[in-house]
């Protein structure tokens, strides 16, 4: 006992979050063993995770190369891509339902009509560049965040934002677990028709396809909204983008000007492409509010029981 609660304490926050989730998949993947088709694969890869972090840690531990410092500070990244991924193939099995019909409901509650539709009348070639160009900056933006962080040295800022994020990432895979939902381009919208209805310029049509073949539906792709990620409630883009905007504001980054500006558009973006209802960015508000309340609290009882510095906002 007292050799696990050693091992535990060499964790940080962010290895001890993805380790849990990483047991939370393993988990869903055994009880729901006859609906998921591969959930023996995932039950493996997600020991392989575990290992690697804790190889990482142990790495980190007893070498002092700057190798094993910044892949301890970055192999989260490819980690939440991949659990995404393997979100594809859980949720739909497990779930076996979509939920648009009350997000569509809600909407219409809320604005009498579709968003979508309202903003189809605003609709240009040129307003449709650029809020395609600035929904793919989208992962960039917790990246600008963290480098900016670390060039100032803000090294506690830096770890509490990682967390922030990382957390904030899980939580929204999880409400993609329970509200599974498609989004407005498939069920208020004819989808072969986008390129046609909200046209752009030049790289619309580009980024489109790299969204797309990302959400598992490539061009060509037979019957997509059968086939496509479950991932739309709620907006994990709103969500994330209020907690980098948040967090530079509190941080007092120079990269605020940009990401309060860019990250406004962003998430406007999200409706005006399609991608979301409103209600999925309220959902995704909520979300960040529960990620940074519930998050300050973890982080803080994780580092109290390691015996690491906990985290106070000091602007």
């Amino acid at each position: 006992m007292k050799r696990v609660q050693s091992f535990l304490k060499h964790l940080n926050p962010t290895d001890a979050v993805i380790i849990v989730f990483a047991l939370f998949l393993s988990h869903l993947n055994i009880i729901y063993h006859d609906k998921i088709g591969d959930w023996l694969n995932f039950v493996i890869y997600n020991t392989v995770v575990i290992l690697l972090i804790t190889g990482i840690v142990f790495m980190t531990q007893i070498s002092n190369g700057e190798l094993w410092k910044q892949l301890h500070y970055w192999y989260i990244a490819p980690l939440i891509v991949l659990a995404y991924k393997e979100l594809y193939f859980m949720i739909k099995p497990i779930r076996g339902v979509d939920y648009d019909a009350a997000l569509i409901a809600i909407d219409r509650f809320l604005f009498g009509t579709d968003p979508t539709h309202f903003l189809y009348s605003i609709a240009n070639p040129f307003l449709t560049e650029l809020l395609q160009i600035v929904y793919g900056t989208f992962f960039f933006l917790p990246i600008i965040l963290g480098i900016n962080l670390l060039l100032k040295h803000k090294e506690s800022d830096f770890h509490f934002a990682v967390f922030s994020i990382i957390f904030g990432f899980l939580l929204s895979y999880i409400g993609y677990i329970l509200v599974p939902a498609i989004g407005p381009r498939f069920t208020l919208h004819n989808f072969e028709l986008n390129d046609i209805e909200i046209p752009g310029l030049f790289l619309t049509n580009y980024l489109r396809e790299f969204v797309n073949a990302g959400e598992s539906i490539p061009s060509g792709t037979l019957n997509p909204a059968e086939v496509v990620q479950r991932d739309v409630f709620p907006s994990g883009h709103t969500q994330m983008t209020l907690i980098v905007m948040y967090l530079s504001v509190k941080f007092r980054t120079g990269t605020r000007y940009f990401f309060l500006p860019v990250g406004t558009l962003l998430i406007f973006s999200t409706v005006y492409l399609r991608y979301h209802y409103v209600v999925d960015l309220i959902g995704g508000l909520f979300f960040m509010v529960l990620t940074l309340w519930a998050g300050k609290k973890l982080y803080n009882h994780w580092q109290k029981f390691r015996g690491g510095e906990t985290f106070e906002y000091t602007n």
